[in-house]
This record gives structure tokens, sequence and C-alpha cells, in this order.
């Protein structure tokens, strides 16, 4: 059940009306139910997949703060310990066999092949069940947190089961922690008026970036990068930028929608972008991107291996593990270890360089905190990340390096002014469409950068006013998505993963 279907667009209001009549007491239970349907509406056998992490991570919590109680004593501890890599072992199956286990067979027969013996196991036809990566690490997370002491277990089964499975964010984030969503799970405050209003302001904002920008978007990208052999040069260029800002706009449109439908419910989700692409540095645009994730790999990663506490050459390592270890969460491939080695190269490098970026600047009479500067600074860190996309969108290293190759030694600058760009699958009209919802998306993007809030300017207007706003991008949406044969709304990108 996709955000943008009329599936969800039934299934949303029935969930909002029964949860505001049903009795407090069972609205828990009610969001459970509606969840588990949610889920189950994509293939009902992984439901199963779902009970198991929640089962196991439910239990864990109880053991370990049954072992906790215990004192210090040494078995104590051991007992705890084992919860702990008992409940890890189980997430961490599941997720591996579903998601990597054909990988590391094709790398292993691969290596083997190069040494002339046959296959040590064939390959497995499974299909990777939606959100299994967002819902295991929030599991994960709660395991780790009750066994730090950060919070307390769960006693009710039925609340813990809907803090993994909560549907705005189950299948593709934001990866909420149980001090968070748990917390509000246990008051479930009763929304007002203000709250819905907010709600359905960021849920028409997130159609937005997905049907008006992100669909759009992937039709031009999927011609080009399908196409490798026929576009170079420039449409590889243009292809590669629009699909930095289809990734982004699909993704950040999901969250969004996300947001809003939990805040029509009276549930407050963590926010998981921050114009990422208004960056000065790479490391700056991680901590603006994919938030819930980043912190994620922050607090129980790169903390744990010892962040920045012992020495810099340690740091280095740890950034680097994170960013392999976060390339390979996002898939099986080669493509997204290296996209992730690329992105944690590049904060190494500016890490490195940044007291001969001082050193220049003071030489050179420059002056950071102009205007022009900081443009420059943010045009280079895209450039930079884009780059790492082409690694993360290609269908293999190959392609990738084929890609690459064509940038840097196909010349035909003349097609944007030609008219080329209109033959790549929409129409001239629908292509300037696009390229004007990107402009007030970077100029919403610059407003939020510097802490305006539209929606919040939006809400302390008139009634009228609102209702224009409000009727107003309805009907926007309606007539400039991307709807209807040939125009087949697509999956959230980050439903893969």
């Amino acid at each position: 059940m996709l955000f943008n279907s009329l599936h969800f667009l039934i299934f949303f209001p029935i969930v909002v009306l029964l949860y505001y009549v049903i009795p407090k007491k069972f609205r828990y239970l009610w969001l459970l139910a509606a969840s588990y349907y949610f889920y189950m509406s994509w293939n009902v056998k992984y439901v199963l997949l779902l009970f198991t992490s929640t089962a196991a991570t439910y239990l864990g919590g109880l053991f370990i703060e049954r072992y906790q109680k215990e004192g210090k004593q040494e078995q104590g501890r051991k007992r705890e310990k084992w919860c702990v890599f008992i409940t890890v072992a189980v997430n961490l199956a599941i997720l591996f066999f579903f998601k990597y286990f054909n990988f590391f067979m094709d790398s292993v027969n691969a290596v083997l092949a190069r040494c002339g013996l046959s296959a040590a196991v064939d390959h497995w036809d499974v299909l990777l069940p939606v959100g299994i990566s967002f819902y295991t690490f929030q599991a994960l997370s709660y395991t780790i947190d009750v066994y730090r002491g950060d919070i307390e277990p769960e006693k009710n089964f039925f609340r813990y089961a809907l803090f993994v499975s909560f549907f705005p964010q189950l299948v593709a984030g934001p990866i909420e922690r149980s001090g968070n969503l748990l917390r509000q799970l246990r008051t479930q405050a009763r929304p007002d008026l203000s709250q819905c209003k907010e709600g359905l302001l960021l849920m028409l904002w997130g159609y937005f970036l997905k049907l008006v920008i992100a669909d759009r978007a992937a039709i031009v990208v999927d011609t080009v990068y399908g196409a490798t052999d026929t576009y170079g040069g420039m449409y590889l260029i243009v292809a590669s930028v629009l699909f930095a800002f289809q990734i982004y706009c699909d993704f950040y449109g999901y969250s969004i929608i996300a947001k809003g439908a939990a805040l029509i419910l009276g549930i407050e989700l963590m926010e998981n972008f921050r114009s990422p692409y208004l960056s000065g540095t790479v490391s700056e645009f991680w901590r603006r991107w994919h938030i819930s994730l980043s912190s994620w790999f922050k607090d129980y990663l790169y903390i744990p291996l010892g962040g920045n506490r012992k020495g810099r050459w340690q740091k280095y390592s740890n950034i680097m593990i994170v960013f392999l270890t976060s390339g390979l969460w996002h898939g099986a491939n080669w493509t997204y270890v290296i996209w992730g080695g690329l992105n944690g190269l590049f904060q190494i490098i500016g890490d490195l360089l940044k007291k001969c970026r001082q050193k220049g600047n003071e030489l050179l009479g420059l002056k950071p905190e102009a205007f022009s500067h900081k443009a420059f600074e943010v045009c280079a860190t895209f450039t930079l990340i884009d780059f790492a996309w082409i690694f993360f969108r290609a269908s293999s290293l190959a392609e990738a390096l084929k890609i690459l190759k064509s940038i840097f030694t196909v010349y035909n600058p003349w097609i944007l002014t030609d008219g080329s760009l209109y033959s790549l699958g929409i129409s001239q009209k629908a292509f300037q469409l696009m390229i004007y919802a990107l402009l007030v998306l970077i100029v919403t993007d610059i407003m939020n950068y510097r802490k305006i809030k539209i929606r919040k300017v939006i809400l302390e207007q008139e009634g009228w006013f609102q209702s224009v706003v409000f009727a107003g991008t309805t009907l926007f949406i309606l007539l400039y998505g991307i709807w209807g044969a040939g125009y087949d709304s697509a999956n959230f990108i980050y439903f893969q993963f």
C-alpha cells in the first residue's frame, strides 16, 4: 500500500476517523491492527518476520531488565550480555538472509570461478521484505537502549509491537527511537485542530515532492541511465543532477508524508531532512540527510568504536567503517559499498584539509562568511555528493565507470539549448514544469535552512487563506502530479532498502 495509492487514500481517513472515536485506552490497539494490515497489503507472509523481530526484542528487553535487577553478580552480567547477543543475532540473521545472503554467495561464487572452481551455493530466489532494514534497526535500538539503562523496557507487548510497526514510518522511516515514539504511544495525546492542519500541510508538501518532481525526474533519469550507449556526456550530467533531486524528493517526500500522517494521529516523528543540498561540507550534508539513520550509526556504531576519542587515524577508521556499513545497509551491491566509501573518504579528506583551507582563506583574503564563498562551498559539496550518487544509481560498478568515462569524454553541451532534453520521456511543458517545481523546492529549502517554516506562516493566517492554500495545493497535485496510464506512480526508492 503506497502512500500515493488509492488504497492508502481510502485506508488513512478510516484509520483517523475510528482513532478519534475509539476510547483512549483502546487507540493503540486500533493503530496496531491498522499497522499490521498496512504491512500485510504487500505480502502477508512477511508479517511473520516483523512479528519475530518484535517478539525477540520485546522478550530481550524484559530479560535484560530482569538480569540487571539481580545486581552486579558476574552470572547476572553474563546473562544480560547473552540476552543482548541473542536479540541482536536474531534480527541480524533475518536481515542477512533476506537481504545479503545472495550478495554474499554471489561474491563467494565469483571468487571461486576466478580460481576455476564450481559455485558453492546457487542463487536463491528470495524476495526482499519491504522495510526490513528500517524496522530491524528500530527494534535493535530499543534493545541496546534498555541494555544501556537509557529507557525502561515496555511491559505491554501490544504497545511495543505498535512501536516497531507504526504504519506511517514502518517501511521507509524515519528510524524512530523508543525515547520519542514509545513515550508518545504511552500517553496517546489527542491531536488538536492546529496539529491536524499542520499534518495535512506536511502530507500535501510530501505529495508535491513525490508526484510533481520525483516521479517526473525518474522518467528522465531512467531513460538516460537505461541507455548509456545512446546517451552520453551532458545527457548523463543532466540525468545525474536530476537523480540527486529525484532521490531527495522521493525520500524526503515519503518522510514528510509519514510525519504529517503521524501528526494527524497526535504523534510527532523526528525530522529526517534539513535542507541537505545547502550544506557547505560533506560532513554537514550527513548531519542533514537521513538524520534518523545517521544518528543511529553515530550512537550505536561510531561512538562504541571510539568515535573521535582515540586519535585522528582511529577516528578516520571509524568513519570509514560507518560509511561502508551504511552503504551496505542501503543495498546488497558493491555499488552501494563504493558509494558509502566515497562519502566517508570525502569527509576524511575534508577534515585533513580543514586547516589548509583556513590558511588559504587568510592568505587570499577570502571571506568564509560571504554569500559568494558559501555559494561556492554549497556547489562544490553538491558536486561531490552527486558524483557519489552515480555509483548509487548505476546497476553495477562496470556501468558506473562507463558512465563516468562518458561524462568526461563525450562533448555535447548543445543539448541544453537545442531541445534534445525534451525527448527523454517527458514533453517540453512537463520538463519545464519540473524545473519550476525544483525552484520552488530550492526556495523552500533556503527558507527552512534559515529556520523560516512556511507551514507555520500559513497556519498563522486567517482561515479563508488556509483553505485556499489547501484547496489550491491539492488541485495542483491532482492536475500536475504523475498520474494515469503510462505514468503509473513509482514505488518510493527507499522501499527497496
